[in-house]
């Protein structure tokens, strides 16, 4: 370490080898020069205990080595995992992941993506709120946007990873209606006017279609807020026989309400989830959900991150079809 007690700097590199600022900067970054002369000044730069200035490095080359994980609730178990599995695969010798909580709300998450373009994130990926908001088609002019989830239809985002919700949704309302289900309530993270959110319009249709009594209640993912909601819900006249909660979250809130208000599952209420949480095998009965890939899931979005801060190129959208996990929590109808 140098002894003026600053950071050791390339001239300082060049002095005690002998070399160019721009030989000594070649050799570090092993674009130039001999084998001796690139193991040289990785000696130099080790013994006078050099690192590399990462803001300089940044304005040098374009890019910061951060990219931003934009998550909608990480209340939500499901989003846990996702961002903490995209962390840990993002993360390299040259870059980092940002693990940011939008906490639900749709203005905070533009705000906090927009906090990411003026910080020089190389990429940002999202799981929208509102998928649908005018204000992604500014983020996206400005920086390489991913979404996963749902497509963003006002923006040109550089790539999408999409949810197959119209095959999720269906198969739950007809696995419940199968099993004579006619008044089923969907548990959903957003119920607002101004956001249109592909699942609750797919349950609207398809029970029309099924000739379902439908209706979508907004429920947030910790435990004691989906507990209240469900408690509401069970204890309402008429009862919904049948329970699509589009969180595994969501679904242990309607477990703890029915077991305070001595219902069963799915004796009194079936229940479906649609993220297959391992909790969710824990449950009496374990509960039914959908699995979504989620290994393959981040794996897909790390390629695509790559490819577009490397090559700025639009990676072609592709849609991920869960499959349903059966396992106990739904039944006939109370008679």
């Amino acid at each position: 370490m140098s002894g003026t007690g600053r950071r050791p700097t390339l001239k300082d590199i060049a002095a005690d080898t002998g070399l160019s600022m721009a030989a000594v900067s070649y050799a570090l970054r092993g674009l130039h020069g001999t084998p001796e002369t690139r193991q040289r000044v990785q000696e130099a730069a080790e013994r006078l205990g050099y690192q590399a200035d990462p803001v300089a490095r940044a304005l040098a080359s374009g890019r910061s080595g951060s990219i931003g994980v934009l998550c909608a609730s990480l209340e939500d178990l499901w989003q846990q995992r996702l961002a903490a599995a995209l962390g840990r695969e993002l993360l390299a010798p040259d870059r980092n992941a940002w693990i940011i909580d939008s906490a639900g709300d749709a203005g905070r998450q533009l705000e906090l993506a927009q906090h990411l373009v003026d910080h020089r994130a190389d990429a940002i990926v999202v799981i929208p709120i509102d998928p649908a908001a005018p204000g992604w088609t500014t983020i996206a002019e400005q920086a390489p946007v991913i979404a996963i989830g749902d497509a963003l239809p006002g923006a040109k985002a550089k790539s999408e990873v999409v949810f197959d919700n119209e095959s999720g949704v269906s198969t739950a309302l007809r696995r419940l209606a199968a099993a004579g289900h006619r008044d089923v309530a969907v548990l959903s993270p957003t119920l607002r006017a101004e956001i249109d959110r592909p699942a609750e319009e797919i349950a609207h249709r398809i029970g029309a279609e099924l000739k379902l009594k439908i209706r979508v209640q907004q429920c947030p993912h910790d435990l004691a807020g989906a507990t209240d909601v469900a408690r509401t819900l069970l204890t309402s006249s008429p009862r919904p026989t049948g329970i699509l909660a589009l969180a595994d979250s969501m679904a242990f809130g309607v477990y703890a309400a029915g077991r305070e208000l001595g219902l069963r599952v799915p004796e009194d209420v079936s229940l479906l989830g649609y993220d297959d949480q391992p909790l969710s095998q824990l449950l009496t009965p374990p509960l039914s959900s959908f699995h979504w890939p989620l290994d393959d899931l981040v794996s897909d979005v790390v390629d695509r991150v790559t490819a577009t801060v490397d090559t700025n190129r639009r990676v072609r959208r592709t849609t991920v079809v869960p499959t349903l996990i059966e396992r106990g929590s739904v039944g006939a109808p109370p008679t």
